[in-house]
């Protein structure tokens, strides 16, 4: 039927609308029998889907039940052996706390001993330290009060020394200058006396001329100078009124100056008793030699400090000479070791003095 058809097409046996009604005719029953083959596919594809859904829902139901099975029995298996390896962990875990606990124990023992130990060991270490740190520490500071000691010696012997050899330098200094003035003093008073006669008699003649001329000057002034004799007053007065101004003015200027001097003065004289009393208190003990050493120690060293460098001094001044013994008391006189040889020589001393200055015409 189809060749037959196709043959009519075309060979144009047919018009053109029956070729359109055969067409839509053709169509139509084309869609027909699709819907009809549609509809038949689709209840057999929903019977097979029904069939092979109860199929695969009858295999998995089963399926899975037999999985379910399969694993409840591991699932009890497992969880038999679960509570089987509790029972064994928990006993051998009792065991090796127990091993643990005796193994800590002994390493800890052994590590307090150790411990203790090292600290013994530390403490008698830190008391040899102790011991030679202060062993050191004594003798360093020996040997600096030794070298403190031996310094302040040192010092009072130098002293001792210093004063001895210039006594002795100041006495031949004496002995020579003595000589040296008198010679020299008698040559000059030799010259001044001759000078002095030659000043004398021009003196003498100047004298003379001078009275000569007061005589002419007076006669002069009576003759010739009274009408001049007011003015000459009262220029007089002027000049003795400037005269006394500036002598007022230098006096002032000079009282202020002694005023400022005498407070100066009075603070250098407080100064100087405050030290004095100081040192007087010190040495009231020593005799005479130890005060003159005590003194030269002393005099280059400020006030608030005496005190301090005398207890610094005092060893080495009594052991370089021991203060003598009071003696006993005739007549009222106290007698010293070396007084009467000090008052000899500052007798000498006083004597050399005043033969300088008679010689020196003072």
């Amino acid at each position: 039927m189809l060749e037959a058809l196709k043959s009519l097409f075309e060979n144009n046996a047919i018009s053109e609308e029956i070729r359109a009604e055969i067409e839509q005719a053709w169509n139509q029953k084309v869609e027909e029998n699709k819907l009809s083959a549609t509809a038949e596919l689709r209840s057999e594809f929903a019977e097979k889907y029904e069939h092979d859904k109860a199929t695969l829902t009858d295999a998995v139901d089963k399926m899975v039940s037999e999985r379910i099975e399969a694993e409840m029995a591991e699932f009890a298996e497992d969880k038999k052996q679960l509570a089987e390896e509790k029972v064994k962990y928990a006993t051998q875990i009792r065991e090796h706390s127990d091993k643990l606990k005796s193994f800590v124990f002994e390493q800890l023992k052994g590590e307090v001993a150790e411990l203790h130990a090292d600290q013994k060991v530390m403490a008698e270490n830190f008391q040899k330290l102790e011991d030679f740190v202060v062993e050191a520490l004594s003798k360093e500071i020996a040997e600096f009060q030794k070298d403190k000691q031996d310094v302040a010696e040192t010092k009072v012997r130098l002293i001792r020394e210093a004063k001895a050899h210039f006594e002795k330098v100041r006495n031949n200094f004496v002995k020579k200058g003595a000589s040296k003035v008198s010679e020299v003093v008698g040559k000059t008073l030799q010259k001044e006396i001759s000078s002095l006669k030659d000043d004398i008699e021009a003196a003498r003649k100047n004298d003379f001329g001078r009275r000569l001329f007061e005589s002419y000057a007076q006669e002069y002034t009576q003759s010739f100078l009274n009408e001049k004799g007011e003015t000459a007053k009262l220029l007089k007065v002027v000049d003795m009124a400037k005269l006394q101004a500036e002598e007022a003015k230098k006096t002032a200027e000079e009282n202020k100056k002694q005023i400022e001097a005498k407070e100066k003065e009075i603070v250098t004289i407080k100064e100087a008793a405050e030290r004095e009393k100081v040192i007087n208190e010190l040495v009231t003990p020593l005799n005479t030699e130890q005060k003159e050493i005590m003194n030269n120690l002393l005099e280059s060293v400020q006030t608030g400090a005496l005190r301090k460098q005398f207890e610094k001094y005092i060893p080495s001044v009594l052991n370089g000479r021991t203060p003598a013994k009071k003696q006993a008391i005739n007549e009222g006189t106290e007698v010293t070791g070396d007084k009467q040889t000090n008052i000899v020589n500052g007798s000498q001393f006083n004597s050399n003095i005043v033969d300088i200055r008679r010689l020196a015409g003072i």
